[in-house]
């Protein structure tokens, strides 16, 4: 069959309909969100075809580790923190079609699959993790998002964070694309990544078992949403005293009163509702085309964000709590579980194998994913114990659905090592690696400085009561399940003596 997966960067679970089911935020998994509901009719529209799992978890985060995860199968932030896909790493999309640049015709006769890329996410072109789109039969690069160095001319153009390195390149590109700033949805990011790739299916459709992924950067930030509909959740729209469209990574009372933090809330929001506006162009596009009955689509994201969430907002910083590492994850299969859910503990590296038994190519060994379509079949099938996520060199994160831990490092946070031959070459998050040597580089990093971590996600959802001294013996029970986790993935064995847990 064919396969379509839709990542939209930074998307909370709680703004999806599937999971609010039409109940206001704060009344979902966070009091500390406002008491708005989040309309998303096209995710609910997709859920009703499909499954939606409630256990889902990113893996390696942030961005690029995330899709690193997706493109090999296996955990990143065990290995190596923020690059580009090694030579060993038989990605995703060369599995599919095999190696690139072959002539379409005669790779379809060897038995490999189209597999085309549809993207506005910049850093899969630029420096620090530039080579995810290579193995793909064909790509499409949407311009001018974010930190895209595109248009150069010297004009006026509109930025509310002034000369911010980010968002000067944003909306200086957004000045060649919309008429209104804020205004002309159809401009939008978004709007653009799905209209093509509607325009792909109508064009590609009838080759057999095709993959087509589409990663679409909104709602990560800038958020700067058309006005019309931001004022269904802060009816000034943007006229407010003062606004930006990045907020920092940090905790929100050193940046914003109550009353701007609310307006960002806002705005986020507006992006979700714009991302889901466009996603039914999509799902319209795949009604007309008959597509449903031969293709399996996977909806989901690379992590979510803080929105006031234990007094932050932006990402990292610290563990990963549900805000950030609990995902949305729907699946809607030809044939299996329409309208259904599971509490299967689902990650993102199963996209890996999922996407090849659809489209009946083979998985190759030593891949820490598991597909997911036997979960679809058969509700009582069996898929994975725990689900483990974290950031390389930070805290790792471990939880059965019930109970959740967040390892900390020990003070030293040795010892460490970076596998792989490529450096990191993201300028916003370096690593000071040592000279390589046996196949490794020792690492400095500096870790959060965050207490080890154990929560009941049946009593408190959004993680904030920190159960590690009242509870040591579900502690010490957790610490042995990472351990014994780690181990069967192969993890690097000094991860062990680095989190302090050889001997839980």
């Amino acid at each position: 069959m064919n396969v379509i997966t839709i990542l939209c960067d930074t998307l909370r679970r709680d703004h999806c309909g599937p999971y609010h089911q039409g109940r206001p935020l704060n009344e979902v998994q966070s009091a500390q969100q406002p008491d708005w509901t989040v309309p998303t009719p096209n995710m609910d529209r997709l859920a009703e075809r499909g499954t939606t799992f409630d256990n889902a978890w990113c893996g390696s985060t942030p961005c690029a580790p995330a899709r690193r995860d997706i493109y090999t199968g296996r955990y990143e932030f065990l290995e190596r923190g923020w690059g580009p896909l090694e030579d060993g790493d038989k990605d995703l999309p060369v599995q599919v079609s095999g190696p690139p640049n072959q002539a379409i015709p005669k790779m379809e006769a060897e038995g490999h699959r189209v597999s085309y890329l549809i993207s506005d996410h910049v850093n899969l072109w630029r420096k620090g993790m530039g080579n995810y789109h290579m193995g793909y039969t064909g790509f499409e690069f949407i311009r001018g998002h974010l930190e895209d160095n595109w248009r150069t001319d010297p004009v006026t153009y509109y930025n509310p964070d002034d000369d911010d390195a980010k968002t000067e390149r944003h909306f200086r590109n957004v000045e060649f694309l919309r008429e209104e700033i804020l205004g002309s949805e159809e401009d939008h990011f978004a709007a653009r990544v799905f209209r093509s790739a509607a325009e792909w299916l109508e064009n590609n459709h009838e080759h057999d078992d095709f993959y087509l992924h589409i990663d679409c950067y909104d709602p990560h930030e800038p958020w700067d949403p058309p006005e019309e509909i931001l004022k269904q959740f802060d009816p000034r729209g943007y006229d407010v005293d003062w606004w930006e469209s990045h907020p920092p990574y940090d905790t929100w009372e050193d940046h914003y009163t109550e009353d701007q933090l609310r307006h960002m809330q806002a705005r986020y929001a507006a992006m979700v509702v714009l991302v889901d506006r466009w996603l039914g162009v999509l799902l319209d596009t795949m009604d007309d085309l008959g597509l449903w009955e031969d293709t399996l689509v996977v909806f989901t994201s690379d992590h979510g964000t803080w929105n006031g969430d234990h007094g932050r907002i932006g990402k990292r910083q610290t563990h990963e709590h549900d805000a950030l590492g609990h995902i949305p994850f729907i699946a809607a299969h030809p044939e299996h579980g329409h309208g259904e859910r599971r509490d299967h503990l689902v990650q993102l590296v199963d996209l890996y194998p999922t996407v090849l038994e659809a489209v009946n190519r083979p998985c190759p060994d030593d891949r820490h994913g598991k597909s997911i379509i036997p979960l679809l079949d058969d509700p009582d099938a069996d898929h994975r114990d725990y689900a483990i996520a974290g950031q390389f060199g930070m805290s790792t994160t471990i939880t059965d659905g019930e109970w959740i831990l967040h390892q900390s490092p020990t003070e030293d946070n040795k010892p460490l090592y970076w596998y792989g031959l490529r450096d990191s070459m993201a300028p916003f998050m370096p690593y000071e690696l040592d000279p390589y040597k046996n196949g490794r580089r020792e690492v400095n990093v500096e870790s959060w400085d965050t207490p080890t971590w154990l929560s009941d996600k049946r009593t408190d959802p959004n993680e904030l009561e920190n159960l590690a001294e009242e509870r040591p013996e579900k502690l010490r029970e957790m610490q042995a399940a990472l351990r014994e986790t780690l181990q069967k993935l192969n993890a690097p064995d000094e991860q062990l003596d680095r989190l302090g847990i050889r001997d839980a």
